[in-house]
């Protein structure tokens, strides 16, 4: 298999690659307003040397990917508009590249599964999947279409899933624990800086920690246990912290958009929660996001063949919550689909929104892989 799953890795990538970059100037055409407020954001900061953590026009952005935009303006050109556009490529691709050594981690760690398919062990059992799952991603219109915008949410999947790689890397052997906690740590911190959306993310760290606890107690090796948790989180709070600080002097700029979106100020909340999670879950198969900028207009976000995968991977999935070894792989994944859908079905905008629902784009694809 290693000559073909060589291969096949490397087409897959340069699928990616094309199809985020080929014809960038001018797919889609013009530039949209958000995408235009960036760019004068990143011209001023260029011009004025101050590159902010939060820039607060527009409804307000987290100033990581503004600022990454300023930096690509001044060393190819500040004059053309696709050049803002490059750095959502260029981490898309990255995405593409971080869910294959995800989803690798997640099903190395399975054994003594009985496979139908009696010739294929458990390392190539997660090579095939993690193959599917990054040829899903590399494919997907949904993730395409991001991938050639200007946006900061982009940034978004491509740091929380290389975060719980290098997470999952570090909990699950004895050797560069501190390493891998460390850049775990440091990708995770940095997504705060990414997406309103992100916000939510620390709360999938709980799965994690109470599977991981139970094992490494059983093995009598929580020393390790605490020392990686201890790093990853150091780390978060220490990269974190510049934002932190600001939205602590500036509430506003914390609760601003949230507020001016929230189901909460509905007065029929139960209604429209129970309104948006339908609409939410309908976006995979039947009814997609109405926003030509985000979508096809009403077209579901996978297309007929992936949207059957993925059903069909909710039923894998279901069917093996209770194998000892998948017990891992569906808390993780289906606490991330929850937790990424909840910022989603709590605004009352625009819904579906394939944009705010960005972060549930791994473990949909996930799930889609998993009925290979």
């Amino acid at each position: 298999m290693t000559k073909n799953y060589k291969f096949l890795f490397f087409l897959i990538l340069i699928i990616a690659l094309f199809f985020r970059l080929y014809n960038l100037a001018s797919i889609p055409p013009g530039l949209y307003p958000d995408e235009a407020m960036n760019g004068n954001n990143a011209r001023e900061a260029l011009e004025t040397k101050n590159f902010k953590i939060f820039y607060p026009e527009n409804n307000g952005r987290e100033g990581l990917f503004i600022n990454i935009q300023a930096l690509f303006l001044s060393f190819i050109s500040k004059n053309e508009p696709w050049v803002l556009r490059l750095p959502s490529a260029i981490f898309g691709f990255l995405t593409v590249l971080g869910l294959y050594f995800l989803i690798l981690e997640l099903f190395l760690k399975v054994k003594n599964y009985k496979f139908e398919n009696d010739d294929l062990n458990e390392n190539d059992f997660a090579k095939k999947i993690a193959l599917f799952g990054m040829f899903i991603l590399a494919t997907s219109f949904w993730h395409i279409n991001f991938s050639r915008i200007g946006f900061r949410a982009i940034m978004a999947p491509f740091l929380s899933v290389w975060a719980f790689y290098f997470l999952l890397k570090a909990l699950n052997q004895n050797k560069k624990i501190y390493l891998y906690s460390v850049l775990g740590g440091i990708f995770f911190g940095l997504g705060f800086y990414t997406y309103i959306a992100y916000r939510i993310m620390p709360l999938l760290l709980v799965p994690l920690f109470y599977f991981y606890f139970k094992n490494y107690k059983q093995n009598n090796s929580l020393k390790n246990f605490y020392k990686i948790w201890t790093c990853f989180l150091l780390l978060t709070f220490f990269v974190a912290l510049p934002i932190g600080i600001y939205f602590l002097k500036n509430p506003a700029d914390f609760f601003g958009r949230t507020t001016q979106i929230s189901i909460f100020n509905s007065g029929h909340l139960l209604r429209d929660l129970t309104f948006n999670i339908v609409k939410t879950l309908g976006m995979f198969n039947f009814v997609g996001d109405f926003n030509w900028r985000h979508n096809f207009s009403g077209k579901p976000e996978l297309d007929p063949i992936i949207g059957v995968l993925f059903l069909f991977g909710i039923y894998v999935s279901i069917k093996l919550r209770k194998n000892e070894n998948f017990k891992l792989i569906n808390s993780f994944v289906w606490t991330w689909f929850l937790l990424a859908m909840l910022p989603v079905v709590i605004s009352n905008e625009g819904l579906p929104h394939a944009l705010r629902a960005i972060l549930m784009l791994p473990p949909v694809i996930i799930l889609s892989a998993l009925a290979e």
